[in-house]
C-alpha cells in the first residue's frame, strides 16, 4: 500500500477531490494547512506574525490506496492541482508497512 500526501491550492480542492472519488478512492483526509516560505504562492501570501514569515493557505489531502493506483491518484492531483504558477503545491508518496483497524483490530486492506 502506499500512502500519498498532498498540498495544493484550496481553489483546486473541489476538483482534486471529486476526480480522485471518480477513480475509486473512497477515504481520505482533507484539511486546511499553511504553505510557509518557499512553499508560499509568490502571489497571493500574507505576512504572519505567528509564523514569523510569509505564507499562504493551501489543503492538504492524505490518502491511502493499493500500490498498483498510486501513479494514477499521483496524475489526477497533478493534473486537476495545476495552474503553472509558482505555490502549486507539492505530492509525497509513501510506503505503508502496516495497517490496523482500531475498532477490531483487523490488518491488512484500507478500504
Amino acid at each position: 500500500m502506499k500512502e500519498i500526501k498532498a498540498y495544493i491550492r484550496k481553489e483546486k480542492a473541489e476538483i482534486v477531490i471529486q476526480n480522485l472519488e471518480e477513480a475509486g478512492v473512497t477515504g481520505m483526509t482533507v484539511l486546511d494547512a499553511a504553505a510557509l516560505a518557499q512553499w508560499a504562492d509568490d502571489q497571493f501570501f500574507s505576512y504572519s506574525i505567528e509564523y514569523v514569515q510569509k505564507y499562504s493557505s493551501v489543503v492538504k489531502i492524505e490518502l491511502v490506496c493499493e500500490e498498483e493506483k498510486a501513479d494514477e491518484m499521483v496524475s489526477i492531483i497533478q493534473q486537476y492541482g495545476h495552474t503553472g504558477r509558482s505555490g502549486d503545491g507539492w505530492i509525497f508518496v509513501s510506503d505503508i508497512e502496516r495497517a490496523v483497524r482500531i475498532k477490531n483490530g483487523e490488518e491488512g486492506k484500507v478500504n
